[in-house]
């Protein structure tokens, strides 16, 4: 279970990295959290691409704290 836990981290962090080919690759109409981002911040930074900051922000220290408490070892 730990292992496809942190596939499935591995896959999230990587299609946050993967915008250049997100654009290429995609059909019109179609927008990935990226690439929604992306457009976004080229315009002007809006309080929507804030607050999507904010939540990844605090899943990650969430998501952290939680495996380190589960993985500590107790002595």
């Amino acid at each position: 279970m730990p292992g496809v836990i942190a596939g499935m981290m591995l896959s999230f962090v990587t299609s946050l990295d993967d915008v250049v080919i997100t654009l290429f690759v995609k059909s019109a109409g179609q927008d990935t959290l990226p690439t929604y981002m992306l457009a976004q911040i080229r315009r002007s930074v809006t309080s929507e691409v804030n607050a999507i900051s904010t939540v990844l922000l605090g899943l990650t220290v969430v998501m952290l704290t939680v495996f380190f408490l589960l993985t500590r070892k107790k002595d």
